[in-house]
Protein backbone atom coordinates (compact mmCIF):
# COMPACT_ATOMS: atom_id res chain seq x y z
CA UNK A 1 0.00 0.00 0.00
CA UNK A 2 1.38 3.41 -0.96
CA UNK A 3 1.89 5.90 1.80
CA UNK A 4 1.72 9.66 1.96
CA UNK A 5 4.28 11.64 -0.11
CA UNK A 6 7.83 11.39 1.21
CA UNK A 7 9.46 14.11 -0.89
CA UNK A 8 8.47 17.59 -1.97
CA UNK A 9 8.32 16.50 -5.61
CA UNK A 10 5.39 14.21 -4.77
CA UNK A 11 3.34 16.92 -3.09
CA UNK A 12 0.64 18.52 -5.22
CA UNK A 13 -1.44 20.15 -2.49
CA UNK A 14 -1.05 23.73 -1.30
CA UNK A 15 -1.88 25.08 2.13
CA UNK A 16 -3.79 28.38 1.99
CA UNK A 17 -4.07 30.53 5.09
CA UNK A 18 -5.08 33.87 6.54
CA UNK A 19 -8.56 33.42 5.07
CA UNK A 20 -11.32 35.82 6.01
CA UNK A 21 -14.34 34.32 7.74
CA UNK A 22 -16.57 34.48 4.64
CA UNK A 23 -14.16 32.71 2.26
CA UNK A 24 -15.54 29.32 1.19
CA UNK A 25 -14.76 26.59 -1.33
CA UNK A 26 -16.86 28.29 -4.01
CA UNK A 27 -14.87 31.52 -3.79
CA UNK A 28 -11.52 29.70 -3.95
CA UNK A 29 -12.75 27.58 -6.85
CA UNK A 30 -13.41 30.77 -8.82
CA UNK A 31 -9.97 32.11 -7.88
CA UNK A 32 -8.16 29.08 -9.30
CA UNK A 33 -10.64 27.94 -11.98
CA UNK A 34 -8.68 29.32 -14.94
CA UNK A 35 -5.78 26.95 -14.20
CA UNK A 36 -8.01 24.01 -15.11
CA UNK A 37 -5.93 21.78 -12.85
CA UNK A 38 -7.70 21.88 -9.49
CA UNK A 39 -8.73 18.48 -8.11
CA UNK A 40 -10.31 19.55 -4.83
CA UNK A 41 -10.56 22.44 -2.38
CA UNK A 42 -11.24 22.09 1.31
CA UNK A 43 -11.75 24.81 3.93
CA UNK A 44 -11.05 23.43 7.40
CA UNK A 45 -13.94 24.04 9.79
CA UNK A 46 -14.37 23.44 13.47
CA UNK A 47 -16.32 20.21 13.82
CA UNK A 48 -18.25 21.50 16.82
CA UNK A 49 -19.14 25.03 15.67
CA UNK A 50 -18.94 24.70 11.90
CA UNK A 51 -16.99 27.96 11.75
CA UNK A 52 -14.00 28.13 9.37
CA UNK A 53 -10.58 27.89 11.01
CA UNK A 54 -8.99 30.40 8.60
CA UNK A 55 -7.06 27.96 6.44
CA UNK A 56 -7.57 25.16 3.95
CA UNK A 57 -6.03 23.02 1.23
CA UNK A 58 -6.07 23.15 -2.58
CA UNK A 59 -5.08 19.97 -4.43
CA UNK A 60 -3.89 20.10 -8.06
CA UNK A 61 -3.44 17.49 -10.78
CA UNK A 62 0.34 17.62 -10.50
CA UNK A 63 3.20 19.01 -8.46
CA UNK A 64 4.11 21.28 -11.37
CA UNK A 65 0.62 22.79 -11.47
CA UNK A 66 0.70 23.45 -7.73
CA UNK A 67 4.14 25.01 -8.02
CA UNK A 68 3.00 27.36 -10.79
CA UNK A 69 0.11 28.57 -8.66
CA UNK A 70 2.34 28.97 -5.61
CA UNK A 71 4.80 31.15 -7.51
CA UNK A 72 2.22 33.22 -9.39
CA UNK A 73 -0.39 33.74 -6.65
CA UNK A 74 1.45 33.91 -3.33
CA UNK A 75 1.53 37.47 -2.00
CA UNK A 76 -0.81 38.87 -4.66
CA UNK A 77 -4.20 40.45 -3.83
CA UNK A 78 -7.19 38.13 -3.46
CA UNK A 79 -10.05 39.22 -5.78
CA UNK A 80 -12.52 41.57 -4.14
CA UNK A 81 -10.51 41.95 -0.92
CA UNK A 82 -7.62 43.93 0.50
CA UNK A 83 -5.92 40.69 1.62
CA UNK A 84 -3.14 38.84 -0.19
CA UNK A 85 -2.97 35.15 -1.01
CA UNK A 86 -0.85 33.29 1.55
CA UNK A 87 0.18 29.94 0.12
CA UNK A 88 2.72 27.28 0.90
CA UNK A 89 3.22 23.59 0.39
CA UNK A 90 1.02 21.41 2.55
CA UNK A 91 3.19 19.33 4.87
CA UNK A 92 1.33 15.99 5.19
CA UNK A 93 4.29 14.62 7.10
CA UNK A 94 6.80 15.25 4.31
CA UNK A 95 10.30 15.31 5.73
CA UNK A 96 12.18 17.14 2.98
CA UNK A 97 12.58 20.90 2.98
CA UNK A 98 12.23 22.99 -0.10
CA UNK A 99 15.79 23.57 -1.36
CA UNK A 100 15.38 27.34 -1.59
CA UNK A 101 13.19 27.77 1.46
CA UNK A 102 15.82 29.27 3.77
CA UNK A 103 15.03 31.16 6.92
CA UNK A 104 12.66 34.09 7.01
CA UNK A 105 13.44 37.36 8.78
CA UNK A 106 10.51 39.48 9.95
CA UNK A 107 10.20 42.98 11.36
CA UNK A 108 7.43 44.57 13.40
CA UNK A 109 5.96 47.74 11.86
CA UNK A 110 3.90 49.99 14.09
CA UNK A 111 1.96 53.26 13.91
CA UNK A 112 0.33 52.32 10.61
CA UNK A 113 -2.46 54.51 9.25
CA UNK A 114 -5.93 52.89 9.17
CA UNK A 115 -5.94 52.72 5.36
CA UNK A 116 -2.70 50.74 5.02
CA UNK A 117 -3.34 47.33 3.42
CA UNK A 118 -1.16 44.24 3.16
CA UNK A 119 -0.33 45.12 -0.43
CA UNK A 120 0.57 48.76 0.29
CA UNK A 121 2.82 47.76 3.19
CA UNK A 122 4.48 45.07 1.09
CA UNK A 123 5.13 47.37 -1.87
CA UNK A 124 6.43 50.19 0.37
CA UNK A 125 9.26 47.89 1.42
CA UNK A 126 9.63 45.88 -1.79
CA UNK A 127 10.50 49.04 -3.72
CA UNK A 128 13.82 49.16 -1.84
CA UNK A 129 14.31 45.57 -0.72
CA UNK A 130 13.81 42.88 -3.42
CA UNK A 131 13.92 40.02 -0.92
CA UNK A 132 10.60 41.02 0.69
CA UNK A 133 8.41 37.90 0.73
CA UNK A 134 5.23 39.42 2.04
CA UNK A 135 3.55 41.77 4.49
CA UNK A 136 0.58 41.51 6.80
CA UNK A 137 -1.40 44.22 8.57
CA UNK A 138 -2.96 42.77 11.72
CA UNK A 139 -6.71 43.38 11.93
CA UNK A 140 -9.40 43.01 14.55
CA UNK A 141 -11.20 39.73 13.76
CA UNK A 142 -14.54 41.19 14.82
CA UNK A 143 -14.47 44.53 12.98
CA UNK A 144 -11.92 43.90 10.25
CA UNK A 145 -10.24 47.20 11.13
CA UNK A 146 -6.48 47.58 11.28
CA UNK A 147 -4.91 47.39 14.72
CA UNK A 148 -2.23 49.83 13.57
CA UNK A 149 0.66 47.41 13.24
CA UNK A 150 1.88 44.57 11.09
CA UNK A 151 4.81 42.48 9.91
CA UNK A 152 7.08 42.44 6.87
CA UNK A 153 8.99 39.27 5.99
CA UNK A 154 12.37 39.20 4.22
CA UNK A 155 14.38 36.36 2.70
CA UNK A 156 17.64 38.27 3.15
CA UNK A 157 18.76 39.07 6.69
CA UNK A 158 20.97 41.96 5.58
CA UNK A 159 18.05 43.63 3.82
CA UNK A 160 15.94 43.12 6.94
CA UNK A 161 18.61 44.80 9.05
CA UNK A 162 18.94 47.68 6.60
CA UNK A 163 15.19 48.19 6.52
CA UNK A 164 15.04 48.45 10.31
CA UNK A 165 17.27 51.53 10.22
CA UNK A 166 16.48 52.98 6.80
CA UNK A 167 12.68 52.69 6.94
CA UNK A 168 12.14 53.78 10.53
CA UNK A 169 10.23 57.06 10.35
CA UNK A 170 9.49 56.72 6.62
CA UNK A 171 5.89 57.46 5.68
CA UNK A 172 3.51 54.71 4.63
CA UNK A 173 0.29 56.44 3.61
CA UNK A 174 -0.16 59.34 6.05
CA UNK A 175 1.99 58.26 9.01
CA UNK A 176 5.68 57.61 9.66
CA UNK A 177 6.35 53.96 10.45
CA UNK A 178 8.01 52.80 13.65
CA UNK A 179 10.01 49.62 13.25
CA UNK A 180 11.45 47.05 15.61
CA UNK A 181 12.62 43.45 15.44
CA UNK A 182 10.17 40.58 15.66
CA UNK A 183 11.48 38.12 18.25
CA UNK A 184 11.23 34.34 17.76
CA UNK A 185 9.25 32.48 20.40
CA UNK A 186 11.03 29.98 22.61
CA UNK A 187 10.24 26.31 22.15
CA UNK A 188 7.79 25.12 24.75
CA UNK A 189 7.45 21.70 26.33
CA UNK A 190 4.15 21.35 24.47
CA UNK A 191 5.93 21.88 21.17
CA UNK A 192 8.66 19.42 22.08
CA UNK A 193 6.01 16.79 22.81
CA UNK A 194 4.75 17.07 19.25
CA UNK A 195 8.22 17.48 17.67
CA UNK A 196 7.79 14.52 15.23
CA UNK A 197 4.96 16.38 13.49
CA UNK A 198 7.05 19.42 12.46
CA UNK A 199 6.02 21.26 9.31
CA UNK A 200 7.91 20.88 6.10
CA UNK A 201 8.95 24.52 6.28
CA UNK A 202 8.77 25.47 9.95
CA UNK A 203 8.97 29.21 10.49
CA UNK A 204 8.63 30.47 14.06
CA UNK A 205 5.80 32.72 15.04
CA UNK A 206 6.78 35.96 16.70
CA UNK A 207 6.06 37.69 19.93
CA UNK A 208 6.14 41.39 20.67
CA UNK A 209 4.44 43.59 23.18
CA UNK A 210 1.93 45.96 21.64
CA UNK A 211 3.15 49.46 22.48
CA UNK A 212 0.17 51.44 23.79
CA UNK A 213 0.59 54.18 21.18
CA UNK A 214 0.17 51.56 18.43
CA UNK A 215 -2.97 49.99 19.85
CA UNK A 216 -5.89 51.48 17.95
CA UNK A 217 -8.27 50.26 20.66
CA UNK A 218 -6.51 52.27 23.35
CA UNK A 219 -8.53 55.36 24.31
CA UNK A 220 -7.01 56.08 27.74
CA UNK A 221 -4.64 58.98 28.45
CA UNK A 222 -2.11 58.89 31.29
CA UNK A 223 -1.81 62.26 33.04
CA UNK A 224 1.50 62.63 34.87
CA UNK A 225 3.00 65.36 37.06
CA UNK A 226 -0.52 66.09 38.23
CA UNK A 227 -1.09 68.68 40.94
CA UNK A 228 -1.82 66.74 44.16
CA UNK A 229 -4.80 69.00 44.86
CA UNK A 230 -6.56 68.40 41.53
CA UNK A 231 -9.83 66.48 41.87
CA UNK A 232 -11.43 64.12 39.38
CA UNK A 233 -14.06 66.75 38.59
CA UNK A 234 -11.39 69.35 37.85
CA UNK A 235 -9.55 66.91 35.62
CA UNK A 236 -12.78 66.18 33.79
CA UNK A 237 -13.40 69.88 33.22
CA UNK A 238 -9.93 70.24 31.70
CA UNK A 239 -10.38 67.37 29.24
CA UNK A 240 -14.09 67.23 28.40
CA UNK A 241 -13.62 69.69 25.52
CA UNK A 242 -12.04 66.90 23.45
CA UNK A 243 -14.95 64.48 23.49
CA UNK A 244 -17.04 62.11 25.57
CA UNK A 245 -15.27 60.85 28.67
CA UNK A 246 -15.92 57.27 29.78
CA UNK A 247 -14.11 57.48 33.10
CA UNK A 248 -11.74 59.60 35.20
CA UNK A 249 -9.40 58.37 37.90
CA UNK A 250 -7.05 60.46 40.05
CA UNK A 251 -4.76 58.64 42.44
CA UNK A 252 -4.80 60.75 45.58
CA UNK A 253 -1.36 61.83 46.71
CA UNK A 254 0.46 60.10 43.84
CA UNK A 255 0.56 62.85 41.23
CA UNK A 256 -1.01 61.02 38.31
CA UNK A 257 -4.34 59.98 36.89
CA UNK A 258 -6.15 58.55 33.87
CA UNK A 259 -8.74 59.91 31.45
CA UNK A 260 -10.56 57.38 29.29
CA UNK A 261 -12.33 58.76 26.20
CA UNK A 262 -15.04 57.20 24.10
CA UNK A 263 -12.95 57.30 20.93
CA UNK A 264 -9.32 57.05 19.92
CA UNK A 265 -9.55 60.36 18.05
CA UNK A 266 -10.62 62.23 21.19
CA UNK A 267 -7.71 60.78 23.14
CA UNK A 268 -5.24 61.69 20.37
CA UNK A 269 -6.50 65.27 20.29
CA UNK A 270 -6.26 65.56 24.07
CA UNK A 271 -2.64 64.40 24.08
CA UNK A 272 -1.71 66.79 21.30
CA UNK A 273 -3.43 69.87 22.72
CA UNK A 274 -2.99 69.37 26.47
CA UNK A 275 0.65 68.28 26.46
CA UNK A 276 2.59 70.79 28.57
CA UNK A 277 -0.51 72.68 29.69
CA UNK A 278 -1.16 73.71 33.28
CA UNK A 279 -3.81 71.78 35.21
CA UNK A 280 -4.20 73.05 38.75
CA UNK A 281 -0.83 74.55 39.53
CA UNK A 282 1.44 72.22 37.53
CA UNK A 283 2.36 71.47 33.93
CA UNK A 284 1.05 68.00 33.08
CA UNK A 285 2.88 65.33 31.12
CA UNK A 286 0.65 63.19 28.92
CA UNK A 287 1.09 59.83 27.23
CA UNK A 288 -0.93 56.79 26.22
CA UNK A 289 -1.94 54.65 29.18
CA UNK A 290 -0.26 51.27 28.98
CA UNK A 291 -3.42 49.21 28.63
CA UNK A 292 -6.31 48.60 26.26
CA UNK A 293 -8.63 47.43 29.01
CA UNK A 294 -11.91 49.29 29.36
CA UNK A 295 -11.90 50.95 32.78
CA UNK A 296 -14.97 51.64 34.85
CA UNK A 297 -15.01 54.77 36.97
CA UNK A 298 -14.62 52.84 40.21
CA UNK A 299 -11.96 50.46 38.94
CA UNK A 300 -8.49 50.72 40.45
CA UNK A 301 -6.27 51.74 37.56
CA UNK A 302 -3.08 51.57 39.61
CA UNK A 303 -2.46 48.09 38.21
CA UNK A 304 -2.48 49.27 34.59
CA UNK A 305 0.55 47.96 32.75
CA UNK A 306 1.66 46.92 29.29
CA UNK A 307 0.13 43.48 28.67
CA UNK A 308 2.51 40.80 27.51
CA UNK A 309 0.36 40.13 24.47
CA UNK A 310 1.60 37.38 22.21
CA UNK A 311 1.37 38.37 18.58
CA UNK A 312 0.84 35.77 15.92
CA UNK A 313 3.06 36.48 12.95
CA UNK A 314 0.62 36.12 10.05
CA UNK A 315 3.47 35.72 7.58
CA UNK A 316 4.92 32.62 9.15
CA UNK A 317 3.92 29.11 8.20
CA UNK A 318 1.33 27.85 10.65
CA UNK A 319 2.51 26.35 13.91
CA UNK A 320 1.85 22.76 12.94
CA UNK A 321 2.50 21.55 16.48
CA UNK A 322 -0.48 23.53 17.74
CA UNK A 323 -2.63 22.82 14.70
CA UNK A 324 -2.03 19.10 15.02
CA UNK A 325 -3.07 19.17 18.65
CA UNK A 326 -6.17 21.20 17.81
CA UNK A 327 -7.01 18.91 14.92
CA UNK A 328 -6.59 15.91 17.19
CA UNK A 329 -8.92 17.34 19.82
CA UNK A 330 -11.63 18.19 17.29
CA UNK A 331 -11.33 15.56 14.59
CA UNK A 332 -9.60 12.68 16.34
CA UNK A 333 -6.73 12.51 13.85
CA UNK A 334 -3.13 12.88 14.89
CA UNK A 335 -1.66 14.36 11.73
CA UNK A 336 -2.80 17.64 10.20
CA UNK A 337 -4.10 17.11 6.69
CA UNK A 338 -3.79 13.31 6.78
CA UNK A 339 -7.53 12.79 6.61
CA UNK A 340 -7.82 15.12 3.63
CA UNK A 341 -4.85 13.52 1.91
CA UNK A 342 -6.29 10.04 2.27
CA UNK A 343 -9.51 11.19 0.68
CA UNK A 344 -7.97 12.90 -2.33
CA UNK A 345 -4.53 11.47 -3.03
CA UNK A 346 -3.92 8.70 -5.57
CA UNK A 347 -0.89 7.73 -3.49
CA UNK A 348 -3.19 6.14 -0.90
CA UNK A 349 -5.24 3.13 -1.90
CA UNK A 350 -8.76 3.35 -0.60
CA UNK A 351 -10.12 0.40 1.36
Amino acid sequence: MAGVPTTLEEVRTLWIGDLQYWVDESYLTQCFAHTGEVVSIKIIRNKLTGHPEGYGFVEFLSHAAAERVLHSYNGTPMPGTDHNFRLNWASFGVGDRRPDAGPDHSIFVGDLAPDVTDYLLQETFRANYPSVRGAKVVTDPNTGRSKGYGFVKFADENERNRAMSEMNGVYCSTRPMRISAATPKKTTAFQQQYAPAKAMYPVPAYTAPVPPEYDMNNTTVYVGNLDLNVTEEELKQAFMQFGDIVSIKVHAGKGFGFVQFGTRASAEEAIQKMQGKVVGQQVVQLSWASTTRQVEGAQDMSVMSVPSEELYDPLAMPDVDKLNAAYLSVHGSAILGRHLWQKTSPFVQQA
